[in-house]
């Protein structure tokens, strides 16, 4: 699943309940803040409920304004992957390293200012992940730790996907780099999302399931994303859903209520990249399957991606900042609120939209041409859009540049 992002979630964990769970113990003094800590942790039905934001990528929104709008508390930031370059250090989206980062640090500030927190995610579609760079389960888990330490984090998400999940030492590695995490910071909320198909989730994901059976790891929480894989709306949905449950009862020798209290939806809102549509109406079907079953998490990609394109069907096209679909701002962000036990506003403020800064963020002139929705690049080519120049990896047309991910046809080569 790319998700657009190619354009672009101790003890062994007990059954969740909907409505939540105790407080989630908060870590030590020791870790070193890099973001300022929030004085109650929040139960863990809301760290089940955070979707998925990417604060540096795809036009980010604001955390806070959806906060006041939805009632909104938990986010899942995204992604955590090793530097573009190698090594074993964390890195945002592979260019930003953890070590340094202010500006995510910022976001976490605000969110936690407002009662708010968060989760981190590693992984994603694309990219290279630190399962797959680091040598050892100790050393993966040694670079999750600097994560846990710098945001005083008490809940991280494992999104294993393309092309890791493919690695199975890669994948040993992830396991083992979890479990290390769980044990070393009790009372640390552990997801571990992967492919969802209608028979649950795919070759892979069972490999993943047996190397997690096999260490003896039991995260709080296993989510499918059932999109971009034949998918038509809520009903195949809860199908995959009902299957995965039979693969979690089979491989974990599970009954039927601790399997769904286990398991989770990751569901992608509006256009999925192949061209599906998940509307409204197919999360509410879905967050009443997973309430009237008692499952143990629900969260959906992205915020970014929470509100209405221009024209609302963009073209019959998917995009990494707007749904696709006839929607208000942030009318899949309460489908999470619903399910952590909260209340959406009814008649939430109006948020002003997004515009590009009339002065480039480098203070400078871009001296190449500004990019034209209707003109056509080759690989090689540059142009100008919202303060920064970009250059063209291939042939492209009609794709604006910042809105498909580092993965994406444009590479951003900074501000003007």
């Amino acid at each position: 699943m790319n998700r657009l992002k190619a354009i672009g979630s101790g003890v062994a964990a007990v059954a969740l309940a909907v409505a939540g769970l105790g407080t989630v113990a908060a870590l030590g003094p020791s870790q070193a803040s890099g973001a300022t800590v929030s004085t109650n942790a929040l139960t863990n039905n809301w760290y089940a409920a955070a979707p998925y934001l990417m604060p540096n990528d795809n036009n980010p929104p604001s955390a806070t304004a959806i906060m006041d709008a939805t009632g909104l508390k938990a986010f899942q930031l995204a992604f955590i992957l090793a530097p573009n370059g190698g090594g074993c250090s964390p890195t945002w989206d592979g260019t930003s390293a953890v070590s340094s980062d202010t500006a995510v640090a910022n976001v976490i500030s605000a969110i936690r200012a407002k009662g708010g927190d968060v989760s981190v995610s590693i992984g994603g579609y694309g990219g290279t992940k630190l399962g797959q760079a680091c040598s050892d389960a100790a050393s993966t888990a040694a670079a999750y730790q600097q994560v846990v330490t710098k945001y005083q984090l008490k809940a991280m998400d494992f999104d294993l996907e393309e092309p890791e999940y493919e690695n199975t030492a890669a994948v040993a590695r992830e396991i083992g780099a979890a479990k290390i995490l769980q044990q070393n910071n009790p009372g640390l909320f552990i997801s571990v999302t992967t492919a969802g198909t209608a028979a649950g989730t795919g070759w892979f994901g069972q490999q993943m399931l047996n190397e997690a059976k096999s260490q003896g790891f039991t995260p709080n929480n296993f989510s499918i994303m059932p999109f971009d894989g034949g998918f038509n709306g809520a009903a195949s949905q809860t199908s995959a859903l009902t299957a995965f449950n039979g693969l979690l009862k089979t491989t974990f020798g599970w009954d039927t209520a601790t399997a769904y209290a286990h398991e989770g939806f990751s569901g992608m809102n509006g256009r999925s990249d192949t061209g599906e549509y998940f509307y409204q109406a197919d999360f509410q079907t879905v967050l009443d399957y997973a309430t009237s079953h008692g499952m143990g998490r629900f969260t959906f990609w992205s915020l970014n991606r929470d509100r209405q394109c221009s024209p609302p069907d963009n073209n019959g096209s998917t995009s990494g900042t707007c749904s696709s679909v006839a929607q208000n701002s942030w009318d899949f962000a309460k489908y999470s609120v619903k399910f952590a036990g909260a209340t959406p506003p009814t008649n939430p403020p109006t948020t002003p939209p997004t515009t590009p800064p009339t002065t480039p963020p480098g203070g400078g002139t871009c001296t190449v041409a500004q990019w034209a929705a209707s003109a056509v690049y080759v690989g090689g080519n540059e142009v100008a859009h919202n303060g920064h120049k970009w250059k063209a990896k291939w042939w492209t047309t009609n794709e604006e540049p910042g809105t498909t991910g580092e993965w994406g046809v444009w590479q951003d080569e900074g501000a003007c």
